[in-house]
């Protein structure tokens, strides 16, 4: 597999899990800006949508979507527990979770990086993304990851959106119990590998 990423993008949640999952990839870096690949070619053929990720598989297909990608390597690995078993109701609730994160944080600072974006226009969307972190606050009182004392790929999703705070004007400070959670998740070896492959601190 190949894993199509821009460092410090939301690629980075499924670089993660493909090393918590112990799964072998090779990575193709992707300029965000001039969809040109870093070993050269025009990564519109790869991926028409032109952003990261996105996953080459060994048969040859092209997987997009974080969260579907995070979700299909987690089911490569089932014992890794990084994704609860297909049919159950907590994997019903990983989706839930993913489509949160997705939907209201990880386009929530979409508007916080567009240069386009008036300064009142990022405000409003600090204050709403301070209305998902109150909420993500209460629901990880007494829990080690969001689903309990498993980590699984929404942890890697999560993750890989607060760590944009740092660079948008938002201190996680404010939400004591979500920046330990944080500084858990950061703490982990395949994150910090992930990480450091990518530039990242």
């Amino acid at each position: 597999m190949k894993l199509y990423l821009s460092p410090g993008a939301c690629s980075l949640s499924p670089h993660i899990v493909l090393r918590e999952a112990g799964l072998p990839f090779d990575v193709e870096q992707v300029d965000t800006k001039t969809h040109q690949l870093k070993s050269g070619g025009d990564y519109y053929k790869i991926n028409p949508k032109g952003y990261v990720p996105a996953l080459a598989l060994d048969d040859g297909q092209i997987l997009t979507e974080g969260v579907a990608i995070v979700q299909y390597l987690a089911d490569k690995k089932p014992e890794t527990k990084l994704a609860p078993a297909a049919g159950t109701m907590d994997r019903y609730r990983l989706q839930e979770w993913l489509t949160f994160i997705s939907s209201e944080i990880h386009k929530g600072f979409s508007v916080l990086f567009n240069p386009k974006s008036t300064d009142d226009t990022k405000q409003g969307a600090r204050e709403r993304l301070g209305t998902r972190f109150d909420f993500l606050e209460k629901h990880i009182q007494g829990k080690t990851y969001l689903m309990g004392d498993t980590f699984t790929v929404a942890d890697a999703y999560l993750f890989t959106v607060l760590r944009w705070s740092a660079f948008t004007g938002i201190d996680l400070g404010k939400w004591g119990g979500l920046k330990a959670y944080f500084s858990r998740v950061h703490e982990r070896p395949a994150v910090r590998a992930a990480l450091e492959a990518e530039g990242q601190k």
